[in-house]
């Protein structure tokens, strides 16, 4: 009678089912897991409750928000089969030479959109109101790299809507918590002006980020981005109508994480994925 143990992978590990597309293996997931724990301590330190956004998100709605204008290359459809190739499936026959009919729905790029357009129409109050979700997000990347570039991956956000200073205020404390925690875990992070507004390049707000950047990224040492803090001014107020009681128009702004890449970037600090889960458990002790 065997004595039950614990499980082993095949020689080689897992394999990636395709480009942009990694399967995590028992080490990497405790990693992604740890950190995803770790990084919710922002919400708690700003009393931001979890929520769980769409999975879907309309294409109506994300053409209201300039998403098409700004990121064409990036959306990535959901389509049905249409009624004529179910018979052909049944058959047998290929999917990929089947018709797809599309739903008017995409798979989200960014946590936030969906909370965003779920609070359309709704008043946050001059006091405001911070929500934090984690989402798989996935993006038509124009090439892939390990878990610096996936198709499908793991954002986490926290959220803030309501005044100016509000905004300004749940972004400072966002970028002081990013590098608290990286002090926590080993991590030496650069903070850099990024150039992806939420709006219209051509328009006006466009030329004024110029002047006054929305979007600050933090990168580990071989240039990959794993969190970022975004300022919307009062774009997604005034677009789905969200207000701040007699403020107007609500200002928004969200801490956001790329957990794949916070997983990427502790093996890269510390040489192998057992030696980065020993700092991630002293980081949390």
């Amino acid at each position: 009678m065997s004595t039950p143990g614990t499980t082993v992978l095949p020689d080689g590990g897992l394999r990636s089912p395709g480009p942009g597309l990694i399967t995590l293996d028992p080490d990497h997931t405790a990693l992604l897991r740890g950190l995803d724990e770790l990084l919710t301590g922002l919400a708690a330190r700003l009393s931001a409750p979890e929520v769980v956004g769409p999975p879907l998100l309309s294409a109506e709605g994300l053409a209201r928000l300039d998403f098409f204008r700004n990121f064409p290359h990036l959306g990535v459809s959901a389509g049905r089969f249409a009624p004529d190739a179910l018979d052909g499936l049944a058959a047998g026959e290929a999917p990929a030479g089947l018709p797809l009919r599309p739903t008017g729905y995409l798979l989200p790029s960014a946590t936030c959109y969906g909370l965003l357009l779920s609070l359309e129409g709704r008043d946050v109050g001059e006091e405001g109101l911070r929500l934090s979700a984690a989402g798989r997000c996935f993006r038509n990347e124009t090439h892939f790299d390990g878990l610096r570039r996936l198709w499908g991956f793991h954002m986490r956000e926290v959220l803030y809507l309501g005044t100016k200073q509000g905004a300004l205020a749940h972004l400072e404390q966002g970028a002081a918590f990013v590098q608290e925690l990286a002090g926590r875990l080993g991590l030496d992070l650069t903070r850099a002006v990024a150039d992806d507004p939420f709006y219209d390049k051509g328009g006006s707000r466009a030329r004024l980020m110029a002047l006054d950047p929305v979007k600050h990224e933090f990168s580990a040492p071989d240039g990959t981005a794993i969190a970022s803090v975004n300022r919307h001014r009062n774009f997604f107020g005034e677009r789905l109508d969200i207000r701040a009681g007699a403020e107007g128009p609500a200002y928004s702004a969200c801490v956001a994480f790329g957990v794949e890449r916070w997983v990427h970037a502790m093996v890269l600090a510390h040489g192998t994925p057992g030696r980065a889960l020993d700092r991630l458990r002293e980081a949390a002790a």
